[in-house]
């Protein structure tokens, strides 16, 4: 390696366009850093006519990702083109041609890392993807580094700004999920078409990627249980604040005797969370250790700038590797056979609202119900709904099994005087506002 390290950049859109600006205008404190100049030295792109939101030589641009995968002068390839096939073929090229690799790709990373990291390991290159998960926040790096000497126990966060966004607007302003995505497009915050993030899959993929990492164990994207935000009423989150709670997608990985858990599902968290006061579009990760204890990572989620930080700081690990002579020891095979834990194995508190008949005992049939299932109540609400002549009953479960709630909702459907079902939702962490052991009229 001489006084320059020069690189390849699959993409040029926001991301990458953010990891030049960076590189140009931080070429000081890279050389502080490294001893060396970076420069980029071909991009892929797929239109040469494009307009750019940076300026770069014309010369640099290439449509032919050969040009960069087998230009012996390219010492790393940094991809932020996203797709998933036509991307993995590209890094499994340049792993083969002795190229390390930097990534944003959390689909990618999410659907085939161990396998990409498998190559790396093959052709003593790095692979490193900060970026894939939370922007511009450290977390990958500080699970591997920062908490390697621990033992993590769970790991759980807000890991998409979209729907925190969303969500953000409904709790304090009111405003209707469809109006709150409308507001959130016109934003940028949210894409014409917000399926992967309002159905909870950008989520999943970060918590496939984190769960990996936490707890050493192959995880795949089919492990993680997804549900989204699409259906969630204003009246759940309305009635999560009389309670003490606010509404967080949330995701969440946990490992207790080697047996895991991973998910991402509408949560009613305790305000008293620190999750409970991340808002709008940033995001933040919650850390358990069994030495350390808590500890949270917070900041901006997504964005140009913010993750094309995360890029340009893996590519200093990358060089600083190059130069310590050793590329490609840093990844770690999966150390634990997978072992995905069982409804009743998973524990928790539930809320539950429903629309009963409006009539003497309804309450008491449903209270039997689940205390012959061994389930109790934590907090009741209770209101009638006059003009359709029904009442709605509100519930905060003390800690059951997942296996036993479950059961519970299907033995309501069962009962005459249950009319719906309306939603359920997981409870986290007990609220301090207190509205146990009693039924209270609204």
């Amino acid at each position: 390696m001489g006084n320059t390290v020069s690189i390849g950049l699959l993409g040029l859109g926001v991301v990458g366009s953010g990891v030049i600006k960076l590189i140009e205008s931080h070429q000081e404190e890279l050389i502080h850093q490294l001893g060396c100049e970076v420069n980029v030295k071909s991009v892929l792109i797929r239109n040469l006519e494009k307009a750019r939101n940076v300026e770069i030589d014309r010369t640099f641009l290439t449509t032919n990702p050969d040009d960069i995968i087998n230009d012996p002068d390219i010492d790393v390839i940094v991809e932020v083109m996203g797709g998933i096939d036509e991307t993995y073929h590209h890094i499994l090229q340049a792993f083969a041609a002795k190229k390390h690799v930097v990534t944003a790709n959390k689909d990618l990373v999410a659907l085939h890392g161990t396998a990409l990291e498998k190559a790396a390991r093959q052709n003593k290159c790095d692979f490193y993807y900060e970026a894939s998960v939370a922007g511009g926040i450290p977390i990958l790096r500080g699970i591997s580094d920062g908490l390697s000497s621990d033992r993590i126990q769970k790991v759980m966060g807000i890991v998409n700004g979209t729907t925190n966004y969303i969500l953000t607007k409904m709790s304090n302003e009111g405003v209707s999920y469809e109006n709150a995505l409308m507001e959130a497009q016109e934003l940028g915050f949210a894409e014409a078409d917000p399926t992967a993030d309002v159905e909870g899959l950008d989520a999943a993929r970060k918590m496939a990627i984190l769960g990996r990492l936490a707890f050493s164990t192959d995880i795949a994207l089919e492990d993680v249980e997804v549900s989204g935000i699409k259906n969630l009423e204003l009246a759940d989150l309305q009635y999560g604040e009389k309670f003490g709670y606010t509404m967080k997608l949330i995701g969440y990985a946990q490992c207790s005797d080697q047996q895991i858990e991973v998910s991402v599902q509408p949560t009613l968290l305790s305000k008293e969370h620190p999750l409970a006061d991340v808002k709008n579009e940033y995001n933040a990760v919650y850390v358990y250790g069994e030495a350390v204890g808590e500890t949270m990572f917070y900041g901006p989620g997504a964005g140009s700038l913010p993750t094309a930080t995360a890029v340009v700081s893996d590519l200093v690990t990358v060089i600083k590797n190059m130069c310590l002579g050793v590329s490609g020891k840093h990844s770690l095979e999966a150390r634990f056979e997978k072992h995905l834990r069982s409804s009743d194995q998973r524990s928790g508190q539930y809320y539950l609202r429903i629309h009963v008949k409006d009539r003497v005992g309804a309450f008491s049939e449903i209270s039997t119900l689940f205390n012959d299932l061994n389930i109790s109540f934590k907090r009741i609400l209770q209101t009638p709904i006059k003009k359709r002549e029904l009442a709605e009953i509100i519930v905060v479960t003390h800690h059951t099994t997942l296996h036993n709630f479950q059961d519970a909702l299907n033995q309501l459907h069962n009962l005459d005087v249950v009319l719906q079902i309306k939603s359920y939702y997981k409870v986290e962490g007990d609220a301090a506002h207190e509205l146990a052991g009693t039924t209270k009229k609204l």
